[in-house]
């Protein structure tokens, strides 16, 4: 008894001594087919079960007081990492800010050039399909990026042997969960992005500085709000290709012109909650998985060695 205590008390003091020495802040679990926390004997053997790859794009922009500059960032990466834990795929994330030109008069963002951001993600996906990977599912979490995302969609089908999809655009015709009716305009760091916040990074939404949010538009597009609120899809059309643009386009629809908060909503964002994020979570992580798996069953895969022409 003696001695296993002493053996108790020695593990003990090697664990407390083992943990003064590493990084006190580091907490994050190592996450199966996350590729920055793979090693590359794993990405290997990856390879050998799947062909598929997911790239979130993302962007580091404002979204308002109560959520972090990286919402879209995380938004992504935490969805596609959902998904690899349910059918095997790459999640590979590639760049942090994309295209948020009409964001920048708030501290914090960050915004590149649409052929910047299209170079370094059809660049990435050809390093990865010199690896052997040949199935990309490109997904987008920031509206500002879907014409760049489809884009490097279209470049990678038409370039190179690999074939890409627009993941977001894939999944819509399966998704489950209908959308609730909407009564009030709600968009760019609203009720909706705020309750996935709470779901995906609870920790990182400050809900002490939600609330009440006013919107200011050019007086064409307020008469038309209703009509968008409703679900036109031609005021809606309008609506989006007039809305946040930056502010030397002169359509006085930056992000700081229309909203003093950052928030593009007519709702209370308090009245966001983790029980929303969660249920449209994960019907999305559902969808996507019937959308991967049933493509592996439409087009079984190849041999690696085949893949890489050997």
């Amino acid at each position: 008894m003696h001695a296993a205590r002493i053996g108790l008390a020695i593990s003990a003091f090697t664990a407390c001594f083992i943990q003064a020495q590493t990084n006190p802040l580091w907490h994050e679990q190592k996450i199966k087919n996350y590729l920055p926390h793979m090693t590359w004997p794993e990405v290997q053997d990856l390879l050998s079960r799947t062909d598929m790859v997911i790239i979130p794009v993302a962007s580091i922009e404002e979204h308002g007081p109560q959520l972090p500059i990286g919402t879209d960032y995380l938004a992504g990466q935490e969805r596609a990492k959902l998904i690899a834990q349910k059918t095997d795929v790459l999640v590979a994330p590639i760049l942090l800010p994309g295209i948020s030109p009409y964001h920048m008069e708030f501290p914090g963002t960050i915004t590149l050039s649409h052929d910047t951001v299209q170079r370094v993600y059809f660049e990435a996906a050809q390093s990865l399909i010199r690896h052997g990977f040949r199935r990309f599912l490109i997904l987008n979490s920031h509206g500002g990026n879907q014409v760049v995302s489809r884009y490097v969609a279209d470049r990678i089908n038409q370039e190179t042997p690999a074939v890409a999809v627009e993941l977001n655009e894939a999944v819509a015709p399966l998704l489950t969960r209908a959308r609730p009716r909407q009564t009030q305009f709600d968009r760019h760091a609203g009720v909706g992005e705020t309750s996935s916040g709470l779901y995906l990074f609870p920790n990182l939404v400050d809900m002490t500085k939600a609330g009440k949010n006013d919107l200011t538009l050019p007086d064409h597009l307020n008469k038309i709000l209703p009509q968008v609120v409703e679900g036109d899809p031609t005021a809606t059309e309008i609506f989006l290709a007039e809305g946040l643009k930056p502010k030397e386009t002169r359509k006085h629809t930056s992000t700081r012109e229309m909203t003093k908060t950052g928030v593009w909503s007519e709702r209370d964002t308090r009245e966001a909650s983790a029980d929303r994020g969660r249920d449209e979570t994960e019907s999305f992580v559902a969808a996507a998985v019937r959308f991967i798996e049933r493509w592996k069953l439409l087009k079984p895969l190849e041999p690696l060695a085949t893949r890489l022409g050997q």
